[in-house]
């Protein structure tokens, strides 16, 4: 196998735990993404053979080349949910212009009108059933993960405010918060009751240690609707999940995208979160917010994606080296990229801040 990094590191969940339940200085920099595109794992597979030697005939090829991922980039786990657990919803394909292009196009969220606008559609609408979600996964991973790794349980639940835009449609749950608030409540309701159900068979396999919701609440100024409405309809959501999770000895974090100040003590102080993830530096440089917020819970990620997408490779390593220092003192914060390493993202540059983390001493 080509050699990628200047520094080794081996997994460590039990260190990664600790660093998001901020249990003082770890002793080495943890890595964390919400998402990876498949395209940036290939092209890495590809120029780096991590899968060499695995038989694609296997059942498990899949999990077992995602594992040597995983472990060849320095995580210390890998995501997994329920499967065939999805919602349809209303969305537009165009052409992907990314190097790395997805085959099937990009897509996009119909943001005027989903599958669920009235009472009808509610009661018709083929709502997933968390009893019939496969664990064929989970199971796997229950017995064949290395020691040194956890899954994260991530995909599928938790989508609180995403799920109620998406089944509604922007403008439509826009009108209806004011015209149709009974409809948006059984929507908020139904979620609520689907993804809890869904989170309880999560927690029953033991090498799930950590609980991660993604559910963008923010754009650019604000919330995307108003901190009242996220407060009755979206953050009981989030409380239940959390509840639920902290009841079994796993954190609970959480992804949002936007500028989510309005209801930041919210989260902290009533749902309870662990940590957040995605900064941007347009709206909360990563830095600023582990000093708001680094008290009271982990701060993950924060290497702004389109500083990432523009910047050389010796631009990025400072960058990193920079946010370490300012950090990674005390611990409860976990390096990754201020949302997710997409298709667009330069391998280099992704590669780069992968291996300035594994560089750094603290």
């Amino acid at each position: 196998m080509k050699e990628a990094f200047s520094v080794d590191v081996t997994p460590d969940w039990e260190g990664l735990l600790r660093c998001i339940k901020r249990e003082g200085m770890p002793k080495r920099v943890h890595h964390i993404e919400v998402l990876i595109d498949p395209e940036i794992y290939d092209a890495i597979c590809e120029r780096y053979g991590v899968a060499a030697g695995l038989d694609e005939s296997d059942p498990f090829f899949g999990e077992r080349r995602y594992v040597a991922l995983q472990s060849f980039l320095g995580y210390d786990y890998v995501h997994c949910s329920l499967q065939d657990f999805e919602m349809p919803i209303s969305a537009h394909t165009t052409e992907d212009t990314a190097t790395l292009e997805h085959e099937t196009g990009r897509s996009f969220v119909d943001s005027h009108q989903g599958p669920v606008t009235t009472w009808e559609e509610f009661e018709t609408f083929p709502w997933p059933d968390p009893v019939a979600g496969l664990t064929r996964s989970l199971e796997w991973y229950e017995q064949h993960l290395p020691e040194n790794m956890c899954v994260i349980g991530l995909g599928g639940f938790g989508h609180c405010a995403e799920h109620l835009t998406w089944l509604m449609g922007y403008e439509t749950l826009c009108v209806a918060l004011y015209e149709q608030r009974d409809l948006v409540a059984a929507i908020s309701e139904r979620l609520i009751e689907i993804y809890v159900a869904a989170l309880e068979r999560i927690l029953q396999f033991e090498r799930v240690k950590i609980i991660w919701t993604a559910d963008d609440m923010g754009f650019r100024t604000g919330t995307l609707i108003s901190p009242e409405h996220l407060r009755e309809f979206v953050l009981p959501g989030h409380k239940r999940l959390a509840d639920v999770a902290h009841a079994a000895g796993r954190p609970y974090m959480l992804h949002s995208c936007g500028n989510i100040g309005g209801i930041m003590d919210d989260l902290i102080d009533d749902v309870k979160i662990d940590a957040l993830h995605s900064f941007e530096d347009n709206i909360e440089n990563v830095v600023e917010a582990k000093k708001k917020y680094g008290h009271r819970i982990a701060v993950l990620g924060g290497i702004d994606m389109d500083f990432l997408c523009r910047s050389s490779e010796a631009g990025v390593r400072v960058r990193v080296r920079e946010t370490l220092e300012q950090c990674m003192p005390e611990g409860g914060y976990v390096l990754g990229t201020g949302n997710s390493v997409a298709n667009y993202v330069p391998i280099e540059n992704y590669l780069a801040m992968l291996d300035e983390g594994r560089r750094f001493a603290a």
